[in-house]
């Protein structure tokens, strides 16, 4: 038992006759072990990105928001009737009246 963690320890699993197989496997494991740490930093990365454009979509949402109920005010009667005021613009008195005419044969 003392000599096998020896062994191991020494790394004579590494230079024995049938050292090869061990090789390949070390390899393969490491190779296995590069891609995994490849795949989770993409996978972080993605995670951020999906982050960010969420953050974007929320500002960009009450932006909308808020343009949208500036229009409303805008758009509102008594806010035009002040702004045409200002230029010495009233409301008339008298409704407007349509007008038809009959087309003639």
């Amino acid at each position: 038992m003392k000599k096998n963690i020896y062994g191991i320890l020494r790394g004579k699993f590494l230079i024995s006759d049938d050292s090869f197989k061990n090789w390949r496997i070390i390899l393969f494991v490491s190779v296995l072990a590069v891609i995994m740490i490849a795949s989770s930093h993409s996978a972080d990365q993605k995670v951020h990105d999906i982050a960010k454009l969420s953050n974007e979509v929320k500002e960009l949402r009450s932006a909308f928001v808020d343009g949208r109920s500036k229009l409303m005010r805008l758009k509102m009667e008594s806010s035009i009737i002040n702004k045409v005021a200002e230029k010495g613009i009233e409301i008339s008195e008298i409704p407007p009246t349509k007008i038809r005419v009959k087309a003639s044969k």
